[in-house]
């Protein structure tokens, strides 16, 4: 667990008051990503839920962008909703 400083964001999830089982990386300065990798399909019940995530890092920290890293099953409807919500998305094998 890193303890929050000026030189990186902080990515334990209790900072941001969330879940523990959440998983954020560092992806740059100012920038977070929520790790969703699983073997199912992300639909948009699971993107409004990631919206409320992002939406609960960026009222601790305002100005922070975030961007989900996820697999490539993702269905059209998440993608315009997260693309709303200005989160952008990682795609990884």
């Amino acid at each position: 667990m890193r303890l929050y400083n000026t030189e990186s964001m902080e990515i334990n999830p209790l900072y941001y008051g969330l879940s523990a089982q959440t998983k954020l990386e560092e992806l740059a300065e100012n920038h977070l990503g929520i790790s969703k990798v699983i073997k199912s399909r992300i639909i948009q019940k699971d993107a409004a839920k990631i919206v409320t995530i992002a939406k609960q890092i960026k009222s601790v920290t305002p100005g922070v962008e975030v961007t989900l890293i996820c697999s490539r099953n993702i269905c059209s409807k998440s993608i315009a909703l997260l693309e709303r919500e200005e989160i952008s998305i990682r795609l990884v094998d």
